[in-house]
């Protein structure tokens, strides 16, 4: 059945009951509850596609991309037991007898709350791995992807019991609703202000949480590069669903030098991507209501621009499009883009990149292109962000075994692969004494013990 606003507190209720049961802290359920993700993922491709077409114009090679945490699945099928075992950790001597083990367990009942620019990913990827360490979980796809929230409220009331796995579906009373429940751990994906109401909420029941924000990823230019690369690898970061993607290239600060031939293998390659006119072509996004529209529309107003600019409000329709001339105080710098809005900003050494970039918050990605290895150990030395990548874009997202997430304004806390297992276990420490021996160092009273424990302390 579809969840919904008005049944909340009773699913709450019926997955701690279940949890309480102990059901899922057994590796073997996790495990086959995770084999019907994968099945009912695999079963529901085309749905898939089909609703994120509907949402976000998405070409069905990008559609794909909503389903590129797949290997998770099967990494999470083969490997759980060895994640889920207790690691025995070494103990000092005067702890003799005995032996300390660190133990994950499941936190108990999880909310995941889901974006919209990759709305199915965005809910399932976290989701798997709250299955993987043993919780129930609510999951509250994002309202704006219309099309895709169906899909996953159908995928999962067809795939798993409410008291169990639940979607609930709805707008933002909905997740207020939701926020005002106590919940045993909350990951949210979304932006900076959002994500402070929900920590916020969190804060009221001293709920953990894991916030997967945005922020202004920068993408650096040095002026040893191969040309042609890197302009085809900026483009397709930036440009994909339209630009927005949470990981995309913000802004371009490039070496001076560069500059003008870069932007101009930019302009091919957006040419060869999408044609002469990217409003006809197959491949190319739109942007997600007219809300998101009209803000995007306000930004074209700063600077020179020197690529694309064609826009059809009827369609929601932003061509690819990249802006000189604009300053760090112009209204495109001041927030995240999100959009296929490129701005470029250039300089002339690295030093002052590095000081331009620290200046602002730390941003969840950080991207640049160089040959040069020395000035690579340079920019991950010297710079902060939540990943880095260097001479490519967006790629290392599909690294599974990378954890994934932000810093500062940018996010808290990661997942992806073991990682996802990890965010939704705590790890409780457990102290085995042995009763076949005692030994009276630590017992009053403490006449001539006090160089005893200094040398204990002081080894």
């Amino acid at each position: 059945m579809l969840l919904e606003q008005s049944s909340i507190p009773h699913i709450l209720n019926k997955q701690r009951q279940f949890f309480a049961t102990g059901k899922t802290k057994d590796i073997d359920f996790r495990i086959e509850q995770l084999k019907k993700l994968k099945r009912a993922i695999s079963d529901y491709q085309e749905k898939i596609a089909a609703a994120v077409k509907a949402d976000l114009n998405r070409p069905k090679f990008e559609a794909y991309f909503e389903l590129t945490f797949f290997t998770e699945i099967n990494d999470a099928i083969k490997k759980l037991k060895s994640w889920a075992k207790p690691r025995r950790v070494s103990t000092p001597i005067e702890q003799f007898p005995a032996g300390a083990k660190i133990y994950p367990e499941p936190f108990g009942i999880v909310l995941i709350i889901g974006a919209w620019n990759y709305p199915f990913q965005l809910v399932i990827s976290p989701l798997l791995g709250a299955i993987a360490a043993g919780n129930c979980a609510i999951i509250k796809p994002s309202e704006i992807a219309v099309n895709t929230s169906k899909v996953i409220a159908d995928l999962i009331a067809n795939t798993f019991e409410s008291n169990y796995i639940a979607a609930v579906t709805g707008g933002v009373e909905v997740s207020q609703k939701l926020l005002a429940e106590k919940f045993d751990y909350i990951l949210f994906t979304g932006g900076t202000k959002v994500g402070k109401i929900v920590m916020e909420a969190a804060a009221k029941n001293l709920t953990p949480v894991t916030l997967e924000l945005g922020g202004k990823s920068p993408c650096i230019v040095d002026d040893d590069i191969q040309l042609e690369y890197t302009a085809k690898r900026i483009t397709w970061g930036k440009f994909i669903n339209a630009g927005q993607t949470c990981v995309a290239p913000d802004y371009l600060l490039i070496n001076k030098s560069v500059k003008s031939d870069l932007l101009e293998k930019i302009k091919q390659s957006i040419e060869e991507f999408y044609g002469k006119n990217p409003a006809e072509s197959p491949d190319y996004c739109r942007i997600i209501n007219q809300n998101q529209f009209n803000r995007l529309n306000d930004l074209l107003k700063d600077g020179k621009i020197v690529i694309g600019g064609e826009t059809k409000s009827e369609e929601r329709y932003i061509s690819p499009t990249v802006i000189d001339g604009v300053s760090w105080d112009s209204a495109i710098m001041q927030e995240e883009i999100f959009g296929p809005i490129l701005p470029v900003l250039e300089y002339e050494n690295l030093d002052e990149a590095i000081a331009l970039v620290n200046s602002r918050p730390k941003p969840l990605s950080l991207y640049f292109f160089s040959r040069n290895k020395q000035k690579q150990k340079q920019v991950l030395r010297e710079t902060y962000s939540g990943n880095v990548c260097i001479n490519d874009t967006v790629m290392q997202v599909g690294v599974t075994s990378l954890p994934f997430g932000g810093v500062g304004n940018s996010g808290i806390g990661s997942y992806h692969g073991k990682a996802s297992f990890d965010t939704f276990s705590h790890y409780k420490s457990v102290l085995n004494k042995g009763l076949w021996l005692d030994l009276n160092w630590r017992y009053a009273p403490y006449k001539n013990k006090v160089n005893l424990i200094k040398n204990i302390i002081f080894r």
